[in-house]
């Protein structure tokens, strides 16, 4: 007599069980989220970087001298954007470490992610209350209810991914400690907006500790990973529980990858040099009235009016290129980026963003000339501000050179001293630029035009330029050895 059996699956027409259709099911409900973070990494690039043009936008009326509070003005506003533009890169990489959790993605979660985008698409607005009424408390208070919503909604795709574990990365969703994992990423994603929570809270009675709480923001991470540090001096390693049989980390100050890194910052290079043509296309297309009235009917006459601006355009875009090419160069030699490459990168990107400000303030130069030297000054300090972070990126990539870098690169490596003087041209261009400007301040236009136009025919004959420097060093070092070994006859024969 057999004993009891297991009543196999029925099957369907197919001859598939229940459960193998289940799985297909759920396996054609879901793709990957390579597309979705594509289209988030441009959105996000857009938002950071557009949230320059109420600052170019900046109104100083022809009549209005450049003067103390104009400066402050200006100065206040490029604060306000640099603190905003890195609180969105902070966005940015806490849905970047997000989607590594979440592996693939569903109608649900696709829906989701939108509804966070369009929270952060409207964190321009805000930003154009903060820097137009920097003292009123509803440019802050919306600001921040915005970073709230965005780590709300990221808070809701996180739990519903975990509710799902066949959306999770498989390291994760196999693994015995999903609740974990869950709190873990809870409380990383949460951080932010809990202090703009209290950020909204004191801009209603004192806005600029509400400055400060979003300032710390940007620099948690970091903050976090300093007393961490400490602490570990302090009180000695902690170590790791029992129960982490598998090693996961969900951390915001962990570095990101360099592809990322890379897509991110060809988004803000690309949106600043459109952003050059839009304005381009706004101020400088001749009213039809005023064509037929001052110029006769000649489109020609009155285009010609605009020259002084589409210099500046052209000038603008060459640095924007240039940079951009000098960024490629570094990164086409980086084997990966660190955490302290990622925040310098981020720095270079910030004020690269602010160069359509500096081609406002150059494609001035005609209609206001009496201020054309702090014009040029504010010009040539933005463009030395990107350059030289993106050079104190190289310069911490070679800290860690096994590490980060291609051996041709490194020290005493085949391309360093072209690499080296590539991402040096831009910074010693415009700090020469500035200095020269306050000694010749009468010829202060005529300098920065000369830059503008050097700078990038320097590039073409940047390697024959580095090869000729290399060949008269090594020149000038065999007419000072021979000397030095005569000094001192206990030198071998050879030297």
């Amino acid at each position: 007599m057999s004993g009891p059996q297991t009543p196999e699956p029925a099957l369907d027409d197919q001859g598939d069980s229940p459960t193998d259709t289940r799985e297909e099911d759920t396996a054609a409900a879901t793709q990957h989220s390579h597309r979705m973070l594509n289209f988030s990494d441009a959105l996000l690039s857009i938002i950071a970087t557009v949230m320059i043009l109420p600052v170019t936008h900046t109104e100083i009326s022809p009549e209005q001298q450049f003067d103390r509070s104009v400066q402050r003005l200006l100065a206040t506003r490029i604060a306000v954007y640099l603190m905003t533009f890195l609180i969105v890169t902070v966005a940015w990489a806490a849905h970047t470490r997000l989607f590594q959790v979440v592996g693939k993605i569903d109608d649900t979660l696709a829906l989701l992610n939108l509804a966070c985008m369009m929270t952060i698409t409207f964190l321009p607005f805000t930003f154009s209350l903060m820097v137009t009424f920097p003292e009123v408390p509803l440019g802050i208070f919306l600001f921040c209810v915005c970073v709230i919503a965005i780590g709300a909604v990221q808070a809701l795709i996180v739990v519903y991914a975990f509710s799902f574990p066949h959306l999770l990365n498989p390291r994760i969703g196999r693994s015995a400690h999903c609740g974990l994992y869950r709190r873990h990423v809870l409380q990383i994603i949460l951080r932010g907006p809990a202090l703009c929570f209290l950020a909204a809270g004191f801009s209603l009675f004192f806005y600029p500790l509400s400055y400060l709480l979003m300032a710390t923001v940007i620099f948690l991470p970091h903050v976090s990973k300093a007393a961490g540090w400490c602490r570990d001096r302090l009180m000695g390693p902690r170590e790791p529980p029992a129960h982490s049989m598998e090693f996961f980390t969900f951390d915001l100050q962990e570095p990101l990858s360099k592809e990322r890194v890379e897509a991110f910052s060809d988004g803000v290079y690309a949106i600043v040099a459109t952003l050059l043509i839009l304005d381009i296309c706004e101020d400088s297309v001749p009213d039809a009235k005023d064509v037929e009235e001052r110029f006769h009917g000649s489109l020609v006459a009155a285009l010609s009016a605009y020259g002084p601006q589409f210099l500046a355009y052209f000038g603008s875009f060459a640095t924007v290129g240039l940079l951009w090419f000098a960024h490629h160069s570094l990164f086409l030699h980086v084997r990966k980026a660190t955490q302290s490459m990622g925040l310098l990168n981020t720095l270079s990107l910030a004020f690269v963003g602010g160069l359509p400000l500096a081609y406002q303030q150059t494609s001035a130069f005609a209609r206001q000339p009496h201020e054309e030297l702090e014009r040029v000054r504010v010009s040539c300090a933005i463009t030395f501000l990107a350059s030289i972070f993106q050079f104190a990126v190289w310069t911490a990539a070679l800290l860690r050179e096994a590490e980060t870098l291609q051996p041709s690169v490194r020290f005493g490596g085949q391309e360093h001293a072209f690499m080296f003087a590539k991402l040096a041209l831009y910074p010693c261009a415009s700090l020469l630029a500035f200095l020269l400007t306050c000694l010749l301040s009468r010829f202060s236009t005529a300098i920065f035009h000369v830059m503008q136009i050097a700078v990038p025919f320097a590039f073409l004959l940047l390697r024959l330029l580095v090869r000729l420097a290399l060949a008269l060093l090594r020149a000038l070092q065999g007419l000072a050895q021979p000397a030095h070994c005569a000094e001192d006859p206990l030198l071998p024969a050879s030297c």
